[in-house]
Protein backbone atom coordinates (compact mmCIF):
# COMPACT_ATOMS: atom_id res chain seq x y z
CA UNK A 1 0.00 0.00 0.00
CA UNK A 2 2.84 2.20 0.97
CA UNK A 3 4.97 2.03 -2.57
CA UNK A 4 1.17 2.34 -4.29
CA UNK A 5 0.86 5.41 -1.86
CA UNK A 6 4.20 6.78 -4.18
CA UNK A 7 2.81 5.60 -7.35
CA UNK A 8 -0.46 8.12 -6.77
CA UNK A 9 1.86 10.95 -5.86
CA UNK A 10 3.40 10.70 -9.57
CA UNK A 11 0.28 9.89 -11.14
CA UNK A 12 -1.41 13.03 -9.68
CA UNK A 13 1.93 15.36 -10.61
CA UNK A 14 1.41 14.11 -14.17
CA UNK A 15 -2.37 14.80 -14.19
CA UNK A 16 -1.96 18.41 -12.28
CA UNK A 17 1.55 19.37 -14.53
CA UNK A 18 0.57 17.79 -17.33
CA UNK A 19 -2.91 17.70 -17.91
CA UNK A 20 -4.35 21.12 -16.69
CA UNK A 21 -4.56 20.89 -13.42
CA UNK A 22 -6.56 17.93 -12.78
CA UNK A 23 -5.95 15.74 -9.85
CA UNK A 24 -6.84 11.86 -11.54
CA UNK A 25 -6.23 10.22 -7.73
CA UNK A 26 -7.10 12.95 -4.87
CA UNK A 27 -10.41 13.74 -5.89
CA UNK A 28 -10.67 16.58 -2.79
CA UNK A 29 -9.03 18.57 -4.87
CA UNK A 30 -10.99 18.45 -8.07
CA UNK A 31 -13.86 19.22 -5.85
CA UNK A 32 -12.00 22.31 -4.41
CA UNK A 33 -10.91 23.02 -8.02
CA UNK A 34 -14.47 22.79 -9.36
CA UNK A 35 -15.95 24.96 -6.91
CA UNK A 36 -13.59 27.90 -8.02
CA UNK A 37 -13.63 27.28 -11.17
CA UNK A 38 -17.60 27.62 -11.41
CA UNK A 39 -17.71 31.38 -9.89
CA UNK A 40 -14.45 32.03 -12.52
CA UNK A 41 -11.59 31.63 -9.72
CA UNK A 42 -8.36 32.63 -11.99
CA UNK A 43 -9.53 30.50 -15.28
CA UNK A 44 -9.75 27.35 -13.73
CA UNK A 45 -10.47 24.41 -15.34
CA UNK A 46 -13.95 22.45 -15.14
CA UNK A 47 -13.77 19.72 -17.84
CA UNK A 48 -11.17 18.39 -16.77
CA UNK A 49 -11.91 17.90 -12.77
CA UNK A 50 -15.40 16.98 -13.90
CA UNK A 51 -14.28 14.29 -16.29
CA UNK A 52 -11.51 12.73 -13.42
CA UNK A 53 -14.19 12.61 -10.63
CA UNK A 54 -16.98 10.81 -13.27
CA UNK A 55 -14.50 8.62 -14.40
CA UNK A 56 -12.55 7.95 -10.71
CA UNK A 57 -16.63 7.33 -8.98
CA UNK A 58 -17.27 5.30 -12.46
CA UNK A 59 -13.65 3.01 -11.23
CA UNK A 60 -14.45 2.82 -8.08
CA UNK A 61 -17.98 1.72 -8.63
CA UNK A 62 -16.47 -1.11 -10.92
CA UNK A 63 -13.62 -2.03 -7.98
CA UNK A 64 -16.19 -2.27 -5.41
CA UNK A 65 -18.70 -4.51 -7.15
CA UNK A 66 -15.77 -6.95 -8.06
CA UNK A 67 -14.53 -6.82 -4.73
CA UNK A 68 -18.14 -6.98 -3.10
CA UNK A 69 -18.29 -11.05 -2.45
CA UNK A 70 -14.32 -11.44 -2.21
CA UNK A 71 -12.85 -12.73 0.76
CA UNK A 72 -11.01 -10.63 3.20
CA UNK A 73 -7.42 -10.21 2.92
CA UNK A 74 -5.49 -9.86 -0.45
CA UNK A 75 -7.02 -12.16 -2.75
CA UNK A 76 -7.10 -13.07 -6.31
CA UNK A 77 -9.65 -10.56 -6.94
CA UNK A 78 -7.57 -7.82 -5.60
CA UNK A 79 -4.75 -9.21 -7.64
CA UNK A 80 -6.74 -8.65 -10.72
CA UNK A 81 -7.90 -5.25 -9.62
CA UNK A 82 -4.68 -3.69 -8.68
CA UNK A 83 -3.32 -5.83 -11.84
CA UNK A 84 -6.09 -3.35 -14.15
CA UNK A 85 -5.01 -0.15 -12.55
CA UNK A 86 -1.22 -1.19 -13.91
CA UNK A 87 -2.19 -2.15 -16.76
CA UNK A 88 -4.40 1.07 -17.54
CA UNK A 89 -1.46 3.00 -16.43
CA UNK A 90 1.24 1.23 -18.29
CA UNK A 91 -1.38 1.18 -21.41
CA UNK A 92 -1.99 5.14 -21.40
CA UNK A 93 1.87 5.86 -20.51
CA UNK A 94 2.70 4.14 -23.91
CA UNK A 95 -0.04 5.93 -26.14
CA UNK A 96 1.05 9.39 -24.48
CA UNK A 97 5.07 8.88 -25.02
CA UNK A 98 4.16 7.71 -28.96
CA UNK A 99 1.45 10.49 -28.89
CA UNK A 100 1.23 13.56 -25.85
CA UNK A 101 -1.48 14.82 -25.03
CA UNK A 102 -1.87 18.77 -25.19
CA UNK A 103 -3.41 20.81 -22.29
CA UNK A 104 -7.17 21.39 -24.14
CA UNK A 105 -7.58 18.50 -26.64
CA UNK A 106 -9.85 15.74 -26.64
CA UNK A 107 -7.00 13.42 -25.80
CA UNK A 108 -5.97 15.28 -22.96
CA UNK A 109 -9.56 14.36 -21.73
CA UNK A 110 -9.37 10.61 -22.71
CA UNK A 111 -6.21 10.01 -20.73
CA UNK A 112 -7.49 12.22 -17.70
CA UNK A 113 -10.85 9.81 -17.85
CA UNK A 114 -8.86 6.98 -18.28
CA UNK A 115 -6.39 7.65 -15.53
CA UNK A 116 -8.93 8.56 -12.73
CA UNK A 117 -10.73 5.33 -13.78
CA UNK A 118 -7.42 2.96 -12.62
CA UNK A 119 -7.25 4.94 -9.47
CA UNK A 120 -10.89 4.64 -8.41
CA UNK A 121 -10.07 0.57 -9.03
CA UNK A 122 -7.03 0.94 -7.09
CA UNK A 123 -9.12 3.37 -4.27
CA UNK A 124 -11.58 0.63 -4.01
CA UNK A 125 -9.17 -2.37 -4.10
CA UNK A 126 -6.94 -0.77 -1.27
CA UNK A 127 -10.65 0.13 1.00
CA UNK A 128 -11.38 -3.47 0.57
CA UNK A 129 -7.98 -3.97 2.21
CA UNK A 130 -8.47 -1.80 5.07
CA UNK A 131 -4.86 -1.67 6.02
CA UNK A 132 -4.80 2.01 8.40
CA UNK A 133 -4.10 4.87 7.29
CA UNK A 134 -2.89 3.68 4.10
CA UNK A 135 -6.01 5.05 1.77
CA UNK A 136 -3.39 4.84 -0.86
CA UNK A 137 -4.82 8.38 -2.55
CA UNK A 138 -5.56 10.26 0.56
CA UNK A 139 -3.70 11.99 3.38
CA UNK A 140 -5.31 14.43 4.78
CA UNK A 141 -7.34 11.58 7.23
CA UNK A 142 -3.36 9.88 7.71
CA UNK A 143 -2.29 13.66 8.89
CA UNK A 144 -5.24 14.11 11.04
CA UNK A 145 -4.61 10.37 12.78
CA UNK A 146 -0.93 11.48 13.42
CA UNK A 147 -1.51 14.38 14.96
CA UNK A 148 -4.84 13.90 17.22
CA UNK A 149 -2.84 10.47 18.44
CA UNK A 150 0.31 11.52 18.58
CA UNK A 151 1.74 11.90 22.37
CA UNK A 152 1.44 15.73 21.53
CA UNK A 153 -2.12 15.16 21.81
CA UNK A 154 -1.86 12.89 24.93
CA UNK A 155 -2.32 9.55 22.47
CA UNK A 156 -0.15 6.58 22.54
CA UNK A 157 1.51 7.75 19.35
CA UNK A 158 0.85 3.93 17.70
CA UNK A 159 1.47 3.77 13.89
CA UNK A 160 3.22 7.19 13.71
CA UNK A 161 5.44 5.22 11.19
CA UNK A 162 3.23 3.92 9.02
CA UNK A 163 1.54 7.64 8.26
CA UNK A 164 4.99 9.36 8.39
CA UNK A 165 5.79 7.19 5.42
CA UNK A 166 2.05 7.31 3.72
CA UNK A 167 2.73 10.84 3.64
CA UNK A 168 6.78 10.95 2.70
CA UNK A 169 5.83 8.64 0.35
CA UNK A 170 2.91 10.45 -1.98
CA UNK A 171 5.58 13.83 -1.16
CA UNK A 172 8.74 12.15 -2.64
CA UNK A 173 6.10 10.62 -5.66
CA UNK A 174 4.87 13.94 -6.25
CA UNK A 175 8.17 15.42 -6.31
CA UNK A 176 9.53 11.72 -8.68
CA UNK A 177 6.74 12.72 -11.22
CA UNK A 178 7.39 16.26 -11.68
CA UNK A 179 10.75 16.28 -11.97
CA UNK A 180 9.86 13.46 -14.90
CA UNK A 181 8.38 15.92 -16.71
CA UNK A 182 10.32 18.44 -16.09
CA UNK A 183 12.85 16.08 -17.85
CA UNK A 184 11.22 14.29 -20.36
CA UNK A 185 9.35 17.51 -21.77
CA UNK A 186 6.11 16.77 -23.75
CA UNK A 187 6.22 13.04 -23.06
CA UNK A 188 7.19 13.60 -19.76
CA UNK A 189 3.46 12.42 -18.89
CA UNK A 190 3.76 9.16 -20.83
CA UNK A 191 7.10 8.26 -19.14
CA UNK A 192 5.25 9.12 -15.33
CA UNK A 193 2.27 7.17 -15.98
CA UNK A 194 4.58 4.53 -17.42
CA UNK A 195 6.90 4.37 -14.06
CA UNK A 196 3.57 4.50 -11.87
CA UNK A 197 2.09 1.69 -14.10
CA UNK A 198 5.09 -0.07 -14.09
CA UNK A 199 5.92 0.09 -9.98
CA UNK A 200 1.90 -0.63 -9.64
CA UNK A 201 2.64 -4.31 -11.86
CA UNK A 202 5.50 -4.99 -10.12
CA UNK A 203 3.89 -4.56 -6.37
CA UNK A 204 1.04 -6.91 -7.47
CA UNK A 205 3.00 -8.86 -8.32
CA UNK A 206 4.48 -9.31 -5.00
CA UNK A 207 1.29 -8.98 -3.27
CA UNK A 208 -0.31 -11.78 -5.32
CA UNK A 209 2.59 -14.27 -4.34
CA UNK A 210 2.45 -13.74 -0.57
CA UNK A 211 -1.18 -13.04 -0.29
CA UNK A 212 -1.06 -16.28 1.61
CA UNK A 213 1.09 -15.21 4.45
Amino acid sequence: MLALTFTTGIVDAVGYLGLDRVFTANMTGNVVILGMALVGGNDLPILGPAIALAAFLGGAAIGGRVLRTAPAGWSHRTSMTFLATGVLAVGLGIAAVVEPPAQGQVWALVVTGVLAVAMGLQAAAARRLAVKDVTTVVVTSTLTGLAADSRLAGGTGDGWARRSLAVALILVGAAFGALLLKVGGERGVGVGMLVAGALALVTVALGHRHREA
